[in-house]
């Protein structure tokens, strides 16, 4: 069942009257193979107007806390503990209907694969129609009307024909333009985007990356962007919140991170990107091993076992101790402040050019 408790965590970010606070979350699966830690202590804010960026490898958990924000898992087989306050209203725990109210209205989600996301056996027009009609109360002929206002916005060409077209009738641009009408049809404050452009070749999403940024402007929505591309959330976000295994490893502007990064999985991850300025015969660095199983995480800090500088603190507090988190810009690892900045100098910033 889902069950809301406090538990000790890591401090949390600064500024208590954000419009969405999430403060020491925890997600738990029941499974047949045991108990999987999705999410384990996360916490951060969002003000109005503002993007922040969720990065991090498949498995990470940037999804799973997402969905827990909107309401959307199996009561039966999770258990979530934490706090989540959306706009002074505390969604941990809350009734089914509170969601409802809020889903679609208050709050909306734009998922990775619209093909899958939409109905193909509605069209388009009327899966835009159906939540606006549901929480504004519109009569049918008003809802149509907005569907095609909104269908016009995000540059649907002939919105008036295309209103009635299936899914299978657009293109994928398309189709993730018709989600994005879908999920704004209420003007929402916050709107989570779930890896929008990763199917999407690189000038369609150029579009719809600036799509969502004009959105953002018009309604002052607040934007949680998931993604495990750097170079996207660079375009889009205010803020870096990177995961690893269900925790926060790193935080701070898009600046600060992607400048100065001071987790050796940010590194990797910054290592891992196609630059236009590498030669042709340079290789990607890659980060060693894999992500590790949620059923049974690594004690201490997460990344240890794929880390090439553990060595670097000694004592074995990287496998025994868990690094913390602090709050506002920092990194949850166990090298000093020196030492990070003389790796990143000395080695990781002239790989990265």
């Amino acid at each position: 069942m889902t069950t809301l408790t406090k538990t000790e965590g890591e401090p949390v970010p600064t500024g208590s009257d954000a419009f969405l606070s999430v403060r020491d979350l925890h997600v738990r699966f029941s499974t047949e193979d045991g108990i999987v830690k999705a999410v384990d202590g996360l916490s951060f804010d969002l003000e109005r107007g503002q993007t922040l960026g969720i990065v991090g490898e498949s498995g990470s958990g940037k999804s799973v806390t997402n969905l827990t924000v909107l309401g959307l898992h199996n009561p039966a087989s999770t258990t979530v503990t934490g706090e989540i306050v959306l706009d002074g209203q505390e969604l941990t725990g809350a009734p089914e209907k509170t969601l409802e109210k809020l889903r679609g209205n208050k709050m909306a989600m734009v998922f990775q694969d619209p093909l899958t996301a939409l109905s193909p056996y509605y069209t388009v027009g009327r899966q835009i129609a159906e939540p606006y009609m549901k929480h504004t109360g519109a009569s049918k002929r008003e809802a149509k009307r907005r569907a095609i206002e909104m269908l016009d916005k995000v540059g649907i060409p002939q919105p008036k024909l295309r209103v009635d077209d299936y899914p299978h009738q657009f293109s994928g641009g398309m189709r993730q333009r018709a989600m994005i009408a879908m999920s704004l049809v209420c003007n929402p404050q916050l709107l989570i985007a779930d890896e929008p452009t990763t199917a999407l070749d690189v000038t369609v999403q150029a579009q719809i990356l600036d799509l969502l940024k004009d959105l953002q402007q018009e309604f002052g929505s607040a934007i949680i962007f998931i993604t495990h591309d750097l170079g996207v959330i660079a375009n889009m976000a205010d803020d870096i919140l990177v995961m690893y295994a269900g925790r926060a490893v790193e935080r701070g502007t898009v600046k600060e991170v992607l400048r100065t990064p001071r987790h050796p999985y940010t590194w990797g991850l910054l290592g891992s990107m196609p630059r236009l300025s590498s030669g042709t015969e340079e290789q990607l660095l890659s980060i060693p091993g894999s992500p590790p199983s949620l059923l049974n995480p690594p004690s201490g800090c997460p990344f240890h076992p794929r880390c090439a500088f553990a060595s670097e603190v000694g004592g074995g507090r990287c496998s025994g101790e868990r690094p913390v988190l602090p709050a506002g810009r920092g990194s949850a690892c166990h090298l000093t402040g020196e030492q990070k900045e003389t790796i990143f100098v000395e080695q990781i910033k002239p790989r990265l050019g």
